[in-house]
């Protein structure tokens, strides 16, 4: 009987532990486990499409991440998405040429924000706009525009 009360707690707690890994793992996988301080420099870009680049999506440089989309609108007069991007401090130095990109990463297709430097001598700072955009590749675009090209081809071969 003690036997059996002590495997029954032993496969309790092992439950208990396995539940709490299974939470952490996805508020890893969420982003929601990192803390949106705000310390830190916003700049903002306009895009024409965003795809699903949601607010918590990283902002890289080099790969590295360096700061977290903290908001995404609209703008009705451009017709264009505006997304606004908050910046760790210590990364101050970013040229005002900046190019930022919309890229897919993994194979779930998470959406993040790149930025490739420029040469510029000047940096932005809080509140400027990266004015050198491109825009997400929306595969069902691409799909749709090979499509049609092969159709055409085929049309002009007869």
């Amino acid at each position: 009987m003690v036997q059996n009360r002590s495997t029954e707690i032993l496969v309790g707690a092992f439950m208990a532990a396995g539940f709490v890994a299974l939470f952490f793992l996805a508020m890893q996988v969420s982003n929601l486990s990192t803390s949106s301080s705000s310390d830190g420099y916003e700049l903002t870009g306009r895009f024409d499409n965003i795809g699903s680049l949601k607010v918590r999506s990283p902002v890289t440089m080099a790969g590295v991440r360096i700061g977290r989309v903290s908001k995404v609108s609209f703008d009705p007069v451009t017709y264009e998405a505006v997304v606004t991007m908050r910046i760790e401090n210590r990364y101050n130095t970013l040229p005002d040429d900046t190019f930022a990109k919309i890229f897919t990463a993994g194979l779930l297709g998470e959406q993040y924000v790149g930025l490739d430097p420029g040469g510029s001598d000047i940096f932005l700072l809080d509140g400027d706009q990266i004015s050198l955009t491109q825009s997400a590749l929306v595969l069902e675009e691409i799909v749709g525009q090979f499509l049609f090209s092969k159709a055409e081809e085929s049309s002009t071969d007869e």
